[in-house]
């Protein structure tokens, strides 16, 4: 015979291994739901961590609770936790079997059920369901009922109690130390990309100092990135000499003396040729709109030819990308 139970109410177990059966109906935007038990002994509190049984650690240490996982039936999908009654420590008074959403509200599950079977028995129709239904729909973890010693025996009595909170706040209350690590790691996968990003750009990370290298005081230089070394006094580009030919749209070397720039200036030569310079005697006046010959090249046209001795020390400039960043 099945008992359909109402909240508060309670009903003895027979059976020495029980199989705690929570179901719901999956649908769009339904959450995943998670089945849990608590092992409480004196105080209604836990004994030690080892005490919860849940996803991260599903079996008890001493074996006779555990958390069978979720299957696909029917009706819908399930989660179960099974405990052998007969051999749980006597230390322990109640096992609270609890339902969690992970952080989504109970209010978006659809149907949700609990069921008692004779794991003896597996075929057999069960022995307890109670349906559960959230008071206010906010809570995101609920006990569902808890399994009590009575006397030589056990019972069962269905609660329907929820935590706004989820499961860590519910864990919390019955005595789980609650581990900050899964804080930590969050904070460590948000700080991630923010690390790779600052590292392809060749910058520190966040949370990180740059090393800087200090003079040993023995004497050595430390070492100095080039980023750090002055730049080299900025001069004037050379043009390298053109030989006996003249360099056309560059300005020449002057003169080797001042023999020789009097000579070119007052030296006769064929007749005027219109649109270019003409030499200049003393006493004329300028050409007006035409360069004049002086001690100044005249840009852009040809000069005299000028025997250029090489500079022994004039040296191509370096060639190659110059945009490389090393």
């Amino acid at each position: 015979m099945t008992h359909a139970m109402l909240k508060g109410s309670n009903v003895p177990l027979e059976a020495t291994t029980v199989r705690a059966v929570l179901r719901w109906t999956p649908g769009q935007g339904v959450p995943d739901v998670d089945a849990s038990a608590l092992l409480l002994g004196p105080g209604g509190r836990v004994r030690s961590d080892e005490d919860f049984v849940f996803y991260n650690q599903p079996r008890h240490p001493s074996g006779k609770v555990w958390r069978l996982g979720k299957k696909r039936v029917a009706e819908g999908l399930t989660d179960t936790i099974q405990t052998d009654l007969s051999g749980v420590e006597s230390s322990v008074g109640r096992i609270l079997l609890v339902a969690s959403a992970d952080g989504v509200k109970f209010e978006r599950v659809r149907s949700l059920r609990i069921l008692l079977y004779d794991a003896g028995a597996p075929d057999a129709e069960p022995v307890a369901y109670f349906d559960i239904i959230p008071t206010t729909g906010a809570e995101t973890a609920l006990i569902c009922g808890e399994l009590y010693r009575r006397g030589d025996g056990w019972k069962f009595r269905a609660l329907g109690e929820g935590y706004p909170n989820g499961l860590l706040g519910l864990a919390t209350d019955f005595g789980i130390s609650v581990d900050e690590s899964e804080a930590a790691e969050e904070a460590a996968a948000r700080q991630a990309p923010a690390d790779a990003l600052a590292a392809s750009a060749g910058e520190p990370s966040p949370g990180t100092h740059p090393t800087v290298v200090q003079p040993s005081g023995t004497g050595t230089a430390a070492a100095v990135p080039d980023t750090a070394r002055p730049l080299p006094p900025e001069r004037a580009p050379e043009v390298p000499g053109q030989g006996g030919r003249p360099a056309y749209g560059y300005p020449q070397p002057a003169a080797a003396s001042t023999a020789t720039a009097a000579a070119a200036v007052t030296a006769p030569g064929p007749g005027p040729a219109y649109g270019y310079p003409h030499p200049q005697t003393g006493g004329q006046p300028p050409t007006y709109g035409y360069p004049q010959a002086g001690s100044q090249p005249a840009y852009g046209y040809p000069q005299p030819v000028q025997t250029v001795v090489p500079d022994p020390e004039f040296r191509l400039p370096p060639q190659g990308p110059q945009f490389i960043r090393h």
